[in-house]
């Protein structure tokens, strides 16, 4: 017959067998919101561009910035930032960049250049 550990109280040692699945399973959570949330920026972005009659480039976007911030409600969400790049005249590129908070479009801008002082959107 099998002896328990007697210097661990029983909850401890059954917490300690579901915590690597319980963290598994949050980043999976966490993962596919971020997959969601950059597909809704690369949307925000190619139609930003569409509109603005510029060329949307690589079509994607990539992740700059991660934290958390409260919205307008006082609720605690994560802000994501994700820059893309775009070109007027299919040589030259220009930044912009999508923030996110939630799984919200909060912010698009689109850089002004010299060649292309189209509105920010």
């Amino acid at each position: 017959m099998r002896q328990r550990d007697r210097t661990r109280p029983e909850h401890t040692q059954s917490m300690n067998s579901w915590l690597p699945g319980l963290i598994v399973v949050l980043l999976g959570i966490f993962w596919m919101d971020s997959l969601r949330a950059r597909e809704t920026a690369t949307r925000a972005a190619r139609d930003a561009c569409e509109r603005m009659e510029v060329q949307f480039l690589d079509d994607t976007v990539a992740l700059v910035k991660l934290r958390l911030r409260r919205d307008r409600r006082g609720r605690v969400r994560l802000e994501r930032t994700y820059g893309f790049e775009f070109s007027i005249d299919g040589a030259s590129r220009s930044r912009g960049h999508v923030l996110m908070l939630g799984r919200r479009v909060d912010t698009l801008h689109l850089e002004r250049t010299e060649q292309w002082q189209g509105p920010v959107a």
